[in-house]
């Protein structure tokens, strides 16, 4: 550790966000770096605790304590080697990651946690402005040939580990650009695309090969695949969202979260509307839009509404409004359930807990209303908590657009998933265990969303690790790569 009583010396100091006003007039990201030497204080308040708890908390196993102190020496190039050991890409994970690790920190039970993710991100970022961070070629090849479906975090993750082995991968993209959810399903404000670019650079230059608008199911075949590949490896993400079954879903103004982000999304690339909206453009401009669903994605529409000049936001969420604080001696070192506000929601909006949509109200086509009816939690015949309608507490909320925010429940099973005629578990996910990653089907691996179902890129970055060791030590029978 660095120095022994930091913990006791400094305060807690984070990055801190442009003002409101400023940043609702861009799409850029709004998070103020801090200064260097600032960076090194914090740093210094990790302590010696023994058994770092941030370690449990973090899913790529990132050594938290080691680039602390290093940062605190002003050691970053090294810094930057040990988390890049563990981390392929910290600076998605810098800047989109909730921070499991510093809930996790022991310095969170009187709220004060290591600004773990703020040190990550920075250590990154000087990484690259130094010129630090550059491909890292396998000394030789092998003459394997892996085909990986999907080129969202599990899918680049695996890819690069794969490279670095010495085998031959190559990414297949539907979508025009690489990136998966980081390119269209999260917006610009809290992840600025020639991120993306700029590591696509690196593992070009590493041997990876990238295509984009194809189709694995569509416009090539499974098995053509496997045919040209020794491995196929599935990381196309948990795709299908959760559906709105009420009457009136059918209604014009009612919308999936992803189909609106990615809009705005190619947008901000410079495409023009046709090929941003081929099917009519999704605009909050002047409406009343309310995003049903309150976790991520529903905070992301709600960044992207003030944005494009709404009326108005309202977000509901169906679960009863959390604790504003956590009880430290039931949830510490776990992930707690508390209150939490996102940098979208302080920009503007309604929050609604415990609300559940009877109906769509529409005239002439189009949404107007919403139909909601207050829920609360009772004792079911069985002697288990239900959620249930209060008498009497139905009331309407206006609407012109309506963004289905509700999560996701699999992957889409129409192409890959059924081509590749593999096994799927009981919520509808493909089937293969965190030991070896295969699935039902020879020579066809899994990891990520797709595996895994809807997560965090973290999880995302760490099985994408997991599932490359796996299939190295499948084609050569022993790895070196980490796990």
């Amino acid at each position: 550790m660095g120095k022994p009583t930091g913990f006791l010396e400094i305060e807690r100091h984070d990055r801190v966000y442009e003002k409101v006003e400023s940043r609702l007039r861009t799409w850029k990201e709004f998070v103020l770096p801090l200064p260097t030497a600032e960076v090194g204080r914090q740093a210094a308040r990790c302590m010696d605790c023994g058994i770092p708890f941030c370690h449990q908390g973090c899913p790529v196993n990132n050594q938290i304590p080691d680039f602390n102190d290093l940062v605190y020496r002003d050691q970053w190039k090294a810094a930057l080697e040990n988390l890049q050991s563990t981390n392929n890409f910290p600076e998605f994970t810098g800047r989109i990651c909730p921070a499991p690790c510093e809930a996790a920190c022991t310095l969170n039970i009187d709220d004060s946690p290591v600004t773990i993710k703020t040190i990550e991100c920075q250590i990154v970022d000087r990484g690259w402005d130094e010129g630090w961070i550059v491909p890292q070629m396998s000394p030789r090849g092998t003459g394997k040939r892996i085909a990986v479906v999907g080129s969202g975090p599990a899918g680049l993750a695996c890819a690069q580990q794969l490279a670095r082995a010495g085998h031959a991968p190559t990414v297949f993209e539907k979508s025009d650009r690489i990136g998966g959810l980081l390119r269209y399903g999260i917006p610009d404000f809290k992840m600025e695309k020639p991120l993306i670019d700029r590591r696509v650079r690196q593992m070009e230059g590493e041997g990876v090969i990238f295509r984009t608008s194809f189709e694995v199911g569509v416009t090539v075949s499974v098995q053509r695949l496997l045919d040209d590949y020794d491995v196929l490896v599935m990381a196309g993400g948990a795709e299908e969202p959760r559906d709105l079954e009420v009457p009136g879903r059918e209604l014009d103004g009612v919308h999936f979260a992803m189909d609106f982000l990615t809009q705005q999304n190619k947008r901000n690339a410079g495409d023009p509307e046709s090929i941003a909206a081929p099917n009519g453009t999704l605009s909050a401009a002047g409406k009343h839009v309310v995003v049903i669903g309150g976790g991520d994605t529903g905070s992301d529409c709600i960044g992207s509404s003030n944005r494009q000049g709404a009326a108005s936001v309202t977000q509901l969420e169906i679960m009863p409004r959390p604790p504003e604080r956590e009880n430290k001696s039931l949830s510490w070192p776990d992930w707690p359930l508390k209150l939490r506000t996102s940098s979208s929601q302080e920009e503007g909006c309604e929050r609604d807990f415990a609300v559940a949509t009877r109906r769509v109200v529409g005239d002439g086509g189009k949404v107007t209303a919403l139909e909601c009816v207050r829920l609360e939690w009772v004792v079911g015949d069985d002697g288990r908590m239900r959620m249930q309608e209060v008498e009497g507490s139905a009331f309407e909320l206006k609407a012109d657009l309506v963004l289905l925010a509700m999560g996701f429940v699999g992957p889409r099973r129409a192409g890959l998933v059924e081509q590749g005629g593999v096994d799927l578990d009981p919520r509808g996910n493909v089937l293969a265990n965190v030991t070896d990653y295969r699935t039902s089907a020879e020579n066809i691996f899994s990891c990520g969303d797709m595996r895994r179902g809807q997560s965090l890129v973290v999880w995302a970055i760490r099985e994408g690790r997991q599932c490359a060791q796996a299939v190295d030590e499948y084609l050569m029978g022993v790895s070196k790569l980490p796990r």
